[in-house]
């Protein structure tokens, strides 16, 4: 049998991810951080006081830290809930653990 090659694959429809309903309104806060970022390297560029510009690193990484969270929340809510909706009971519990631990891994990125 024939294995598709990566560049079909990568031509390949995916199903929708958990955060596709909410699109518009995570590009919309990722745009606003953006310019919070490019407001940060004038505040450096400008060679204002450090603190104000820590300041702003935190509003920025607090922002960031937001969106995170959200997307760990779709991911539970659409990914995890869908593996344990696995029609095929020898697959489900697999599937379910790879999508937790997924999320598992994910946080720890998130916390360190």
């Amino acid at each position: 049998m024939n294995e598709p090659d990566a560049s079909s694959a990568a031509e390949a429809p995916h199903p929708p991810h958990g955060y596709t309903a909410n699109k518009d309104a995570y590009l919309k806060r990722l745009k606003r951080i953006e310019g919070q970022v490019r407001g940060i390297a004038r505040m450096v560029d400008e060679d204002k006081y450090c603190i104000d510009i820590l300041t702003q690193v935190a509003a920025v990484t607090k922002a960031l830290h937001a969106v995170s969270l959200g997307l760990v929340e779709e991911h539970i809510g659409h990914c995890v809930v869908g593996a344990a909706a696995e029609p095929d009971p020898e697959l489900r519990a697999g599937v379910i653990d790879f999508k937790v631990k997924e999320a598992t891994d994910a946080i720890g990125r998130l916390l360190r």
